[in-house]
């Protein structure tokens, strides 16, 4: 029976993922004993394993139903007998067979269409199984950036604000100069990021890929949020204070570039995070502006950046480029983005999806309230180290086949 087979294949599969999940765990363990903090890219696998954990389960029940009703006597309506079917099926075939002489011939007596007063009611259309998702944009921001774990809802930290620095040659028994430094301190709250969703008991209960589904779009739409905030959150209410919202901003350091382009100005806004004693590791810009520049010619009309007929890491400078949508057209920003020491991240609690039925009037409704929910914060120590810039006023280089 292949609603056996498909049980079985998704015991398997199930089997096999619940091996991932403990290899994971393990891993996760070590580098909570090791570091203190959760590497980003096992995080994401974490959570993309326990989704397919989840769909696999949802599968598993509604295969297992299907089963029942099967054994039960149910199943899928039958669907309508072909005309070879009825032909061979028939008394006078059947005689015919038995005894072959001369013609076989089996009147119509009427047509039989998929029309509404004909045929059309049997006709068992085919059904895709899930649900088609629309596209996910790819999530970046919070790759860039070291992340750690916090219990508190506010995070603390002292920044140097100005070293007097007098060190000198100093003679013999001589007095040695006294420098200087002030701090100030600073702070950035866990903000958390949430939104919920109603259904009813029985939909829920009835379709538990819909359960499994819901949980993906809700974890989602929750980091969708949070990547907007990391990069560009006003730092006003609730919101957290964004990397770009506190970079510095764009001031030729004083270099004068001939019909200055998208890259020379990248290139200079670089050159400003290095005069303020910082390595940028990381460019983030709009994907049109990314293809603004891949797209850049010679006078000869080739490309100067890229091959289109090979997969190229997007790269520029000897920095990561980061094209995400949710930098504007427009608009970039570099800076020291790795190693902890510009920005952090912090987890105070991780993404969770609650099923509740004690919400307003949900329990004489038959409803559900899925909540899903995280809290995080953003640290940024040294807001010199990035630079944020917009590409106004640079054209097309108007000698070349294309420009950035």
């Amino acid at each position: 029976m292949s609603v056996e087979r498909d049980i079985e294949t998704i015991n398997a599969s199930l089997s096999k993922v619940g091996d991932q999940l403990k290899t994971m765990a393990e891993k996760a363990d070590a580098d909570m004993r090791a570091r203190g903090t959760l590497d980003a890219q096992l995080r994401a696998d974490i959570d993309k394993t326990l989704t397919t954990q989840g769909e696999l389960m949802a599968r598993l029940a509604t295969a297992e139903q299907l089963l029942a009703k099967v054994q039960n006597g149910g199943g899928a309506p039958s669907g309508p007998q072909s005309m070879g079917a009825q032909i061979t099926e028939s008394e006078d075939f059947q005689a015919f067979a038995s005894n072959p002489r001369g013609t076989f011939r089996m009147p119509v007596q009427a047509a039989i269409g998929s029309g509404s007063t004909s045929a059309g009611d049997l006709i068992v259309p085919d059904r895709v199984p899930g649900i088609q998702a629309p596209m996910l944009r790819r999530l970046t921001v919070r790759d860039l950036i070291s992340w750690g774990r916090t219990s508190s809802n506010s995070i603390e930290y002292a920044r140097e604000l100005l070293f007097t620095n007098n060190a000198a040659p100093v003679a013999e028994a001589a007095q040695k100069p006294e420098s200087n430094l002030t701090f100030e301190a600073d702070q950035a709250p866990i903000v958390t990021i949430a939104h919920c969703i109603h259904a009813s008991k029985q939909v829920v209960a009835d379709v538990p890929m819909l359960q499994s589904y819901i949980d993906g779009r809700l974890r989602y739409g929750l980091k969708f949020v949070e990547e907007a905030q990391l990069l560009k959150g006003s730092g006003v209410g609730l919101n957290i204070n964004g990397i770009y919202t506190q970079a510095a901003a764009y001031a030729n350091p004083g270099v004068m570039v001939a019909a200055e382009t998208r890259i020379d100005r990248l290139r200079l806004a670089l050159l400003q995070v290095e005069l303020a004693e910082y390595w940028a590791d990381g460019i983030v810009i709009s994907p049109i502006d990314w293809a603004a520049i891949e797209l850049t010619k010679d006078a000869q009309n080739s490309y100067m950046f890229t091959n289109a007929r090979t997969s190229m890491q997007p790269g520029l400078w000897g920095r990561n480029v980061v094209p995400t949508q949710a930098m504007d057209a427009g608009d970039f920003l570099v800076g020291a983005f790795g190693g902890g020491l510009a920005v952090q991240g912090w987890d105070r609690e991780d993404v969770n999806v609650q099923i509740a039925f004690e919400d307003r009037d949900n329990i004489i409704k038959n409803m559900v309230t899925i909540r899903c929910e995280e809290r995080v914060g953003l640290t940024v120590y040294r807001p010199q180290a990035f630079v944020k810039g917009d590409f106004d006023g640079l054209d097309v280089d108007p000698d070349a086949g294309g420009g950035a």
